[in-house]
C-alpha cells in the first residue's frame, strides 16, 4: 500500500462511522496532511450537518498550514447547495495544494464538477485511489444514482432440511423461529444499516413484527409492506411502532398520519414497481425479509444486489420451502449454532 491509498484508506474508516445517518448523503472520509502528518480528519455528519472536508479542515488549527497540505476524500468534493455550501469553496478558500479523490461522486449535480471546478482553480486534483473501495462504501447511493432504483438486500432465514416456516394451514400467531438470538440481533443490525424494511402480508399477519431497530443502535428504517387487499390489521406492531410506514396495495386508499399508501397494478410483476416507487420516494436502500413468495420474486425479477441467508440448527420437516436463490457464495460465518450465508448476484 503506498501513501495515497494509506490515507484514502484512513478516509473509508471514518466514511463507515455514518453508516445509516447520513442518508441520503453519502458516507464520505476526509484526511488533510502536512508534511507527512494527519492535522486534520473528519467524516460527513449526520444529514443536514456539515460534511467530511469542512470536519476536517474545523480540526486545522494553523489554517495557514493548509496552503501547502493535501486533502484526502473519498468522494468527489460537492459543487453545490444543498443543506450547506459547497465544499469546493471551503477548499479553494484556504488554497489547498493537492487534493486526492477516491472516486467521482455519480449525483448529477457534482459528476466531476467538484472535481472541475478544483482544477479551474489551480488546485492539484488526483482521481482514483483506491476507487473500487471507494464506491462500495457507497454501493447504496452508487445504485441509486446509476440504476435509478434502491440497493436491495434479501434477509431470510431456512432450516437444514431447506424450509422457510412450518405449515400455516391451522391459525397460529407468531413467528415459528429458526435462527438463534445472535442472528436476530444481527438482522437488527442490517436493519439500522438500510434506510426501509420491506414484507409481504402473509408476515405481517403471521408474525406480527415490529421492524424497527431495538437490539441495535441506529435508525428506525422506513417499514414497507406489501398487503394487496389491506388485510393487515391496523393494531399490527408495524404500525404501532413508531416511523413511517408505506403500504403498497391495488386499493386507492387516503394516507393517514405516519402511513402512505401506492397503488401497484398486481396483474403485472411488482418488484418492479415497487423499486420505482421507492426511487420516486427517495429510499436508496431496502431489506426484504419477507415472505418466502416476496422474495422469490425479487430473486425472479433479478433486482437483488445482496443476501444474507441464515441457517438455523433445526429441522421443520415440512412446511414452506426456503427461496431459490442463484449466486456466488461469498462468505460463510458461523453464528453460534446457526450459519450465515453472504450471497451476492453472479455479474
Amino acid at each position: 500500500m503506498n501513501i495515497q491509498e494509506k490515507y484514502i484508506s484512513r478516509c473509508l474508516q471514518l466514511a463507515k462511522k455514518g453508516l445509516g445517518f447520513t442518508r441520503p448523503n453519502p458516507m464520505v472520509g476526509c484526511v488533510i496532511v502536512y508534511k507527512d502528518r494527519i492535522i486534520g480528519e473528519g467524516f460527513t455528519s449526520p444529514y443536514g450537518g456539515s460534511h467530511a472536508e469542512v470536519n476536517a479542515i474545523a480540526q486545522v488549527k494553523n489554517k495557514e498550514q493548509l496552503k501547502e497540505a493535501t486533502l484526502y476524500v473519498s468522494l468527489e468534493p460537492c459543487n453545490h447547495t444543498g443543506k450547506t455550501p459547497p465544499c469546493t469553496n471551503l477548499i479553494k478558500k484556504y488554497a489547498l495544494k493537492k487534493v486526492v479523490v477516491g472516486c467521482v461522486d455519480p449525483f448529477d449535480e457534482v459528476d466531476g464538477k467538484g472535481i472541475a471546478s478544483l482544477r479551474a482553480a489551480g488546485i492539484d486534483v488526483e482521481v482514483g485511489v483506491l476507487e473500487k473501495e471507494c464506491i462500495a462504501m457507497n454501493k447504496r447511493f452508487f445504485t441509486f444514482h446509476r440504476e435509478k432504483r434502491p440497493f436491495i438486500v434479501l434477509k431470510w432465514a431456512q432450516t437444514i432440511d431447506g424450509y422457510f416456516d412450518k405449515d400455516r394451514s391451522q391459525p397460529q400467531q407468531g413467528p415459528n423461529w429458526i435462527s438463534n438470538e445472535y442472528a436476530q440481533q444481527m438482522v437488527h443490525k442490517l436493519r439500522a444499516a438500510e434506510q426501509a424494511v420491506l414484507v409481504g402480508t402473509t408476515t405481517a399477519i403471521n408474525d406480527n413484527p415490529s421492524l424497527t431497530v431495538r437490539s441495535w443502535h441506529g435508525q428506525h428504517p422506513v417499514k414497507v409492506l406489501i398487503d394487496r387487499s389491506l388485510r393487515v390489521p391496523k393494531q399490527s406492531k408495524l404500525f404501532a411502532t413508531e416511523g413511517e410506514v408505506i403500504v403498497f396495495t391495488e386499493k386507492e386508499k387516503e394516507a393517514r398520519k405516519g402511513v402512505r399508501y401506492v397503488q401497484l397494478d398486481f396483474s403485472q410483476p411488482i418488484a418492479a414497481q415497487i423499486c420505482s416507487h421507492l426511487y420516486d420516494l427517495m429510499i436508496q436502500s431496502v431489506l426484504i425479509e419477507g415472505g418466502a413468495k416476496t422474495l422469490q420474486s425479487f430473486l425472479d425479477a433479478e433486482l437483488w444486489d445482496e443476501a444474507y441467508v441464515f441457517t438455523g440448527a433445526v429441522h421443520f420437516g415440512a412446511g414452506l420451502k426456503a427461496p431459490a436463490i442463484h449466486g456466488q457464495l461469498i462468505t460463510t460465518t458461523r453464528v453460534g449454532d446457526n450459519e450465515l450465508d453472504y450471497i451476492q448476484p453472479v455479474k
